[in-house]
């Protein structure tokens, strides 16, 4: 059986990092995803979905280094508790329980933010309908309509 969860997309805020009393760090922070699909009409929609994610020890360390609308690659497994608040009122979270995560974004330098466990890679190519920027990445018309989930995946 298989629990696996991965996630791209941009941090809701800074991650908070905290100690638990036998030394352990454990942090959290929010990341946002987007769909965006053409409805019944014809009309570009897109659907944010908000996701809570936990990382223990090496990995809460190096959530210090995270900011807010950063993009990150999150990879773990979905994890379901139940709580009871100080009003007694019975409460459900779902986390995500990261095993690994890369930061996106380059940093200033050139320096990019990937895992070092992992091979650095070329920006991801986009469709041939996007334009070209000066940079070397890919810019998006202002009246293009927003990229689907799943173009140009190799499988």
């Amino acid at each position: 059986m298989i629990n696996k969860v991965t996630l791209v997309g941009h941090l809701g805020g800074d991650p908070e990092i905290r100690t638990l009393e036998n030394g352990t760090p454990v942090g959290r922070f929010s990341v946002a995803t987007n769909e965006n699909y053409k409805d019944k009409e014809g009309n570009w929609q897109s659907q944010t979905e908000w996701h809570n994610v936990v990382v223990w020890r090496d990995l809460a360390e190096r959530a210090k280094n995270l900011k807010k609308g950063s993009t990150v690659y999150v990879e773990g497994k979905i994890s379901y508790r139940k709580y009871t608040d100080k009003d007694g009122v019975e409460k459900s979270l779902t986390d995500i329980v990261a095993n690994t995560f890369r930061m996106l974004d380059k940093r200033e330098g050139g320096s990019n933010g990937f895992d070092s466990r992992f091979p650095s890679t070329e920006p991801a190519v986009m469709p041939s309908n996007r334009a070209a920027s000066t940079d070397g990445v890919a810019a998006v018309p202002a009246d293009a309509p927003p990229a689907t989930e799943g173009d140009d995946l190799p499988f």
